[in-house]
């Protein structure tokens, strides 16, 4: 069963309490800053500081009456600092609070992503050196095309979640933003000054120009962000759904001694990992669209965002987090069958060396045209001896071998060198140089410090 917002540091981060202790130190904040400015008596604000606390059920209750979270809040601080309490969000309206908060509640939940995709790019390096060199086909249209190695399917994944660590930092940064300048957003009752303390401390930027509200833009940005790594999730997790389909089986996720996967047929060992994740990568996707949705709001604001974003904002960060975590274990634990994949890669008698021996005939001075009938002919002779199962082995090679037409222009040792798979896997080492798994030419790995094995 998946917990509303996964793992405990996201559930926290998104917790009530938490944001109730980050509304209170930006109000503290705001009245140290109100201080050094001399706007307010700097003996109240340290009255505040070393009072100003919450009980959260007098929150809650405050809020029954007044139908507003943030009076409500501020009420039950005022009233447990005393006289000073008066200084309590002075010059401030609501969307300070809250949009300040939301931003370093993002930065939070973006730091813990963050450490995520490492250990995913960790497990994916280790498993991608440790199978460079083991053969397999590679697919097109789901059919057979060339051999590839199942090593370099799995850099592409290191490959691919490094831009998703990219564009996550990009988007951090983009929400990394608090506003300190009151209603409308025009500083009418305060200096930009004190904006630019508060968010300093806070680890923030000032926003440069807002409203009433920091601009809906900056989090629908975070929000696709995430929603597009968890496209890249659901395209692992298909891809490996599609490799354990029975017919192929060249890898499994983990099945537990004691697991079941049908409750009508004991057989069954079933990829549901994979298929949560995909499933869950749908929900992000929804999520994104509502956040595209909030960017376009009345004037200098409304809050048809706000009601939307107590859902979105905790649900991505808290699903995402479950999703790597989740796929980092689904790596980990990777049940991976070279011998299937051998099987697999010979099941259609060599006829994947096709080009090899196009590109060889052309080179000679074989019209294309020419040249690509002659070796489809060949091609699908070994294709039928192989679907009626008549024979089995290197029938291309064998096809090739006895061909008129292809002996004309090429000699037996040159049809043999074509027909090796060896020309497949050349440059495979330059690939893994390229996305950093391995560097310089004694080929060291670049495996990430972190370990998987903290993930589990």
């Amino acid at each position: 069963m998946i917990e509303r917002y996964s793992l405990p540091e996201i559930s926290r981060i998104w917790s009530e309490q938490r944001k109730l202790e980050i509304w209170l130190e930006i109000e503290v904040s705001v009245c140290e800053a109100l201080a050094n400015a001399g706007v307010i008596p700097k003996k109240d604000a340290a009255i505040i500081r070393k009072k100003a606390k919450f009980n959260i059920n007098q929150v809650r209750e405050n809020e029954k009456r007044t139908n507003h979270d943030v009076i409500a809040f501020i009420e039950e601080v005022a009233a447990q600092v005393g006289p000073a309490g008066r200084w309590l969000h002075f010059g401030m309206t609501s969307s300070d609070l809250l949009d300040t908060a939301i931003a370093l509640q993002l930065v939070e939940s973006a730091d813990i992503l963050l450490k995520d995709i490492a250990f995913i790019r960790s497990t994916a390096a280790a498993l991608a050196i440790k199978h460079k060199s083991t053969a397999m086909i590679g697919r097109s249209h789901g059919i057979h095309a060339e051999p590839i190695t199942f090593g370099l399917k799995i850099a592409l994944l290191y490959d691919e979640f490094g831009r998703a660590e990219q564009r996550l930092r990009a988007a951090r940064e983009t929400v990394r933003v608090g506003k300190i300048s009151g209603a409308v957003g025009t500083f009418a009752h305060l200096d930009p000054e004190i904006e630019a303390e508060v968010c300093k401390k806070l680890g923030l930027r000032p926003d440069p120009l807002g409203t009433q509200i920091i601009q809906r833009d900056r989090h629908a940005e975070f929000i696709t962000t995430l929603a597009l790594i968890g496209c890249s999730i659901d395209r692992w997790a298909t891809e490996f759904r599609h490799l354990q389909r029975t017919e192929v089986l060249e890898v499994e996720e983990y099945f537990a001694p004691g697991q079941k996967g049908s409750s009508a047929m004991p057989h069954k060992r079933n990829p549901i990992t994979g298929e949560r994740l995909s499933g869950l990568a749908r929900l992000l996707r929804g999520y994104a669209i509502s956040s595209m949705e909030n960017v376009p709001l009345w004037h200098e604001r409304d809050i048809s965002h706000s009601s939307t974003e107590r859902v979105i904002f905790p649900d991505c960060c808290g699903y995402l987090h479950y999703m790597l975590v989740t796929l980092n274990k689904l790596l980990a634990g990777l049940q991976i069958y070279p011998d299937a994949m051998h099987r697999n890669l010979w099941a259609t008698g060599g006829i994947f060396f096709s080009q090899s021996l196009l590109l060889e005939m052309t080179r000679r001075g074989t019209p294309r045209r020419s040249a690509y009938e002659t070796i489809q002919s060949i091609a699908m002779r070994t294709w039928e001896k192989i679907r009626t199962g008549k024979k089995t082995g290197n029938l291309f090679l064998e096809e090739a071998l006895s061909d008129h037409e292809l002996k004309k222009i090429l000699d037996e040792k040159t049809i043999k060198d074509l027909c090796s798979e060896k020309r497949h896997f050349r440059h495979i080492d330059t690939f893994f140089q390229r996305v950093g798994i391995i560097s310089g030419p004694k080929k060291k790995p670049l495996v990430s410090k972190i370990s998987a094995k903290k993930n589990k």
